[in-house]
């Protein structure tokens, strides 16, 4: 399994690159440019859920996220934009992950924590050059959200990964 993953170590680190410029471009446009509510109003119009969103209301980084306070389409796109974050960051934990397996032979501590905090490093980086953007506010709350979704992908590779090569080692000595 190792030498497949050396074999494509230049794809997985492909893939760290292209994500790191998706996020670079992405946190380069202004909110007016990125926002999807025109999308939502357009293609939501009768309100989906509506009745279970309004009963939804959190705290979110100093702020009260809900219908209430956002209106439908800002409090969807909300979630939106915050599954983004998560996502994109679960997809760069695992290709940090991939990319730097091989370096830590037996130790999955290191396995999981070396791309986690790496990720989480660029997350910090990715809120500070959004901070230079106009009407655009870096957030503590969305480095720990994106450090979580790197977490999460990490530890989701370590555990297939370990449970392939358990699967393989038993299928070998039954030969």
């Amino acid at each position: 399994m190792e030498n497949t993953l050396k074999k494509n170590i230049k794809w997985f680190w492909s893939g760290v690159i292209l994500i790191e410029l998706i996020l670079f471009y992405s946190s380069s446009m202004t909110y007016k440019q990125q926002t999807s509510v025109p999308f939502l109003e357009k293609y939501l119009s009768r309100k989906p859920m509506s009745d279970t969103l309004k009963s939804i209301s959190f705290n979110y980084g100093g702020k009260t996220q809900s219908i209430e306070n956002d209106g439908y389409y800002h409090f969807v796109e909300f979630f939106i934009r915050k599954g983004a974050h998560f996502g994109i960051y679960m997809i760069l934990g695992i290709f940090l992950c991939l990319a730097l397996y091989v370096y830590f032979k037996n130790n999955n501590f290191l396995r999981i924590f070396i791309p986690w905090m790496t990720a989480t490093g660029l997350a910090a980086f990715d809120e500070f050059h959004q901070g230079m953007t106009g009407g655009r506010t870096p957030a503590v709350v969305d480095v720990i959200l994106d450090s979580t979704g790197a977490l999460t992908g990490a530890l989701m590779i370590v555990l297939i990964l370990y449970l392939v090569s358990r699967y393989k080692e038993k299928n070998n000595s039954k030969i």
